[in-house]
């Protein structure tokens, strides 16, 4: 099993209070997750505040570019890889994202895991791209993760799709890794799909071990059809955390922090149906001992890599507590071994 460590590059004034980390905090958070032997660092992506993030503060979050944000962290580190978790892709153009992928893959020895997904705040999208606000996002996503991988390994690349167009595009160096990693993140169908036949991985968020096996079936159905083995596809899971002495006191450390608010912000998309102690239950909020116990069977269910873990804290001491505490108690139950998809 492999664990990674949500740095706070977009966290602030969703997971975390609105004025929480600095740039230099973030990037000393990836170099400790490196000494504790976590496998991965990831950073999240947010060009713009959402609707609900003005609401709920009076002034705004600082939001850390994560590729750019990635690379001082490459700088800083040598083993631990590094992710996005995740990428918001419809906010990108290919032919840049693609020189910034493998321009970092180079800076860091091959090190790096693109996460990429829809979005969780279509007000966010809009914004930013108002001139695709009616744009299919899905439609989308698959035309860019088509283009990259062109990119990535043609010579001479073109695309023209209903949103990505270019020509004749000779983009060098490629990525070091052939195939650069590319997990499809999303608990939709479309998510799944997409990661079956043009990924590396599938990322899902907050899901149970019976949805798990559910998506990794419809994944290998998908996978076979396109003529890919679906052993090569990593099934990822990027969950909260939140560790107590007593699973009261792991409750009561959530619901004091700022990630109740990330939770209903999602009620009508990623966790609608889902109240507060169904969240506890998918999620790693708990002892060390239940939290390992959730672990096994999401291992059970197919997940190997728990990619971009979110700790809750109100402070940045808070949070690298919650990070040396699962360091401590949890890391060790779990060697990691070489990665096994699951049947």
């Amino acid at each position: 099993m492999k664990f990674g460590v949500e740095i706070p590059t977009c966290t602030a004034g969703m997971m975390h209070p609105a004025r929480f980390a600095t740039v230099d905090e973030v990037i000393d958070v990836a170099v400790e997750a490196e000494q504790l032997g976590y496998h991965d660092v990831g950073g999240n992506d947010h060009l713009s505040t959402m609707r609900f993030v003005r609401d709920a503060w009076p002034d705004p979050p600082d939001y850390f570019e994560p590729l750019v944000t990635l690379a001082g962290v490459a700088a800083r580190t040598s083993v631990v890889r590094l992710s996005t978790a995740i990428l918001m892709l419809p906010l990108r153009q290919s032919v840049l994202l693609a020189k910034q992928i493998g321009t970092l893959d180079h800076l860091s020895g091959g090190r790096v895991t693109v996460g990429v997904a829809v979005g969780g705040y279509r007000d966010e999208f809009e914004g930013v791209r108002p001139d695709l606000a009616k744009a299919s996002r899905a439609d989308l996503m698959r035309e860019r993760l088509e283009a990259l991988r062109l990119l990535f390994t043609e010579r001479r690349a073109t695309y023209h799709g209903t949103y990505e167009r270019f020509d004749d595009v000779e983009m060098y160096p490629k990525p070091v890794q052939s195939p650069l990693p590319i997990y499809s993140g999303g608990n939709a169908d479309g998510s799944i799909r997409r990661a079956a036949e043009l990924c590396q991985g599938w990322l899902p968020a907050k899901l149970g071990p019976d949805r798990i096996r559910e998506g990794r079936a419809k994944l290998e159905t998908y996978a076979r059809a396109a003529g890919r083995d679906p052993a090569m596809i990593t099934t990822a899971l990027q969950s909260v955390v939140c560790l107590g002495d007593t699973a009261e006191q792991a409750r009561e450390t959530f619901l004091k922090s700022s990630f109740d608010l990330f939770r209903t912000s999602l009620k009508d998309t990623m966790t609608k149906g889902v109240d507060v102690e169904k969240y506890f239950d998918l999620n790693l909020v708990g002892t060390p001992d239940e939290v390992c116990a959730k672990i096994a069977a999401f291992g059970e269910a197919g997940v190997e890599h728990f990619c971009g873990l979110l700790f809750v804290g109100n402070t940045v001491a808070e949070m690298r507590d919650q990070i040396r505490t699962f360091a401590r108690e949890v890391l060790p139950a779990f060697p990691e071994r070489p990665a096994v998809a699951a049947r």
